[in-house]
């Protein structure tokens, strides 16, 4: 189990360091370009594999219990240690992203982005999955940062080199963005480290903030929750999100609405909540106060852009809507409760499945009709998918009324979870404040099922095909491998919800608890 976690940690950065070297001269296949891509495909395939087997043999009897450990001594003069484990809060999370990671190596061999050398694109995948899984990993603050920030430079580039129309804006407003943040973060984490005298997570969990001051810990929480708000997004430090969702290439949406987000989330629920627990009651209903704005934000944001003449571009509006369904997330986090927290981490891994697959349907018909905007999709000569498409028509129906949490779909759980939560917030939260906010949140539910509802209607149910004109590709072979596990995933966390929340529960009861269950 110890050499399973750090071979999925370590895996993809030797994996990027041979997609470098030269491909032996009997694995080049047709070309060095489809050689390196099939590389891509090889080590995210191993990486998955070890993740699914770490996932079986881990101990589900006992899922608050941090396995799979490596303790080991890296800096001694600031008792800095690669400190690896896993619990049934970061698990999924490790499963999810080692799953995504694999279909999009999977898609992008079949269909490679647009841009430079597939030697530098497979590399950058490669530390983009090594620099996430080690986010999800690692158990020392000095490790998460570093981890944090491993995932910036690859982002940075597949956008800036392999996406579309305003690539090299959107890369520097993405980078800038969240550097800041991190300059911001770095500092509340080196400020616990100092006053606790350890950077150990789990020490510092178990202690429970007992061995800080509240005035350290709000100082703490308020600069590390930055620097996690604007990569979760939170609203109002959302704005580097939907220009980097637009301009990236399909695989690189697929991967920031899937994994990347989920750090900044993960970050709050591994960090703030246990370590700096008075910190983050004082912060929790301007936490709660925000995460609902977004939710409202983020939807009126969707319907903008959804209704006629609007010129909407549809990965824009999902990029948007992700700001809402992070909402439900922070409102959850917010209430500091074992309902919320676990609503939350089940929104996480939902949202990852779901908005996965919406990226990966509005990059298929947008490579099919050249644009993604809602108007010309819709127009007389538009989409249409169910007569054009039927099967892709389909598949983007079902993602959005998952998107919108229809109930038997993954969707559902966590909005549910977030609200509930919110109804019954920790002792020493305002009650009357949270039962605000959960209204607040409900009403974009509302929201959120008008504008998906919308997009449906204008994009799968356009004008009928002109006689004579061609149908355009239906769902191709390689779509359908990567797209299903998405879909199965989907309906067996939603009709299924005891298989997520049987791992999270018991670890999120032992870290409010502060380690003592």
């Amino acid at each position: 189990m110890q050499f399973l976690l750090a071979l999925i940690v370590a895996g993809p950065l030797v994996g990027a360091a041979a997609a470098l070297l030269p491909a032996p001269p009997g694995l080049k296949g047709k070309s060095p370009d489809q050689a390196v891509l099939r590389h891509g495909v090889t080590v995210t395939g191993v990486i998955l594999l070890a993740a699914i087997v770490l996932a079986l043999g881990f101990d589900h009897d006992h899922p608050s219990t941090m396995q799979a450990t490596t303790d080991i001594s890296w800096i001694r003069a600031l008792d800095v240690r690669i400190h690896l484990g896993v619990d049934g809060i970061s698990l999924p999370l490790l499963v999810l992203t080692a799953l995504l990671t694999f279909l999009c190596a999977l898609h992008s061999y079949f269909k490679m982005p647009t841009g430079p050398s597939a030697k530098g694109f497979v590399a950058l995948l490669l530390v983009l999955e090594s620099g996430t899984l080690a986010t999800f990993a690692v158990l020392d603050l000095v490790l998460f940062f570093l981890a944090f920030e491993t995932v910036l430079v690859p982002m940075y580039f597949l956008i800036a080199r392999w996406g579309g129309e305003g690539r090299q804006a959107a890369a520097w407003k993405f980078i800038l963005y969240t550097l800041l943040g991190s300059v911001v973060m770095l500092l509340g984490l080196l400020l616990i480290g100092v006053k606790a005298g350890t950077f150990d997570m789990l020490a510092l969990a178990t202690d429970n903030g007992r061995g800080l001051t509240t005035s350290v810990q709000v100082t703490a929480v308020l600069a590390i929750g930055l620097g996690l708000a604007v990569k979760t997004p939170m609203w109002p430090l959302h704005s580097w999100l939907p220009d980097a969702h637009t301009a990236a290439p399909t695989v690189g949406s697929v991967l920031l609405a899937g994994v990347l987000l989920k750090m900044g989330t993960y970050g709050f629920v591994r960090i703030v909540l246990p370590i700096a627990p008075d910190g983050m009651r004082t912060f929790a209903p301007y936490l709660a106060a925000f995460a609902v704005a977004g939710i409202v934000y983020g939807s009126l944001a969707c319907l903008a852009l959804a209704r006629p003449g609007a010129k909407g571009d549809l990965k824009r509006l999902i990029a948007y809507s992700s700001v809402g369904h992070m909402g439900f997330v922070l409102l959850g986090i917010a209430t500091m409760t074992p309902t919320g927290v676990n609503g939350a981490l089940f929104a996480n891994v939902a949202h990852g499945l779901v908005t996965g697959l919406l990226f990966f349907l509005v990059g298929a018909v947008k490579d099919r009709y050249g644009t993604a905007d809602l108007d010309t999709l819709a127009g007389a000569t538009g989409a249409a998918l169910y007569g054009r498409a039927p099967r892709l028509g389909a598949l983007l129906a079902f993602a959005a009324v998952a998107s919108l949490g229809l109930p038997g779909l993954a969707g559902f759980w966590g909005e549910m979870l977030a609200l509930f939560g919110a109804f019954e917030p920790a002792a020493g939260l305002s009650r009357p404040a949270f039962l605000t906010f959960m209204a607040i949140g409900a009403f974009g539910t509302l929201l959120t099922a008008a504008y998906l509802l919308i997009v449906v209607r204008r994009v799968c149910m356009g004008g009928a095909r002109p006689a004579g004109e061609a149908a355009i590709a239906d769902v191709q072979g390689y779509e359908f491998a990567a797209w299903t596990p998405l879909v199965a995933l989907t309906v067996l966390a939603g009709l299924w919800p005891a298989v997520l929340l049987g791992l999270t529960d018991p670890a999120v009861q032992k870290l409010l608890a502060g380690g003592t269950q």
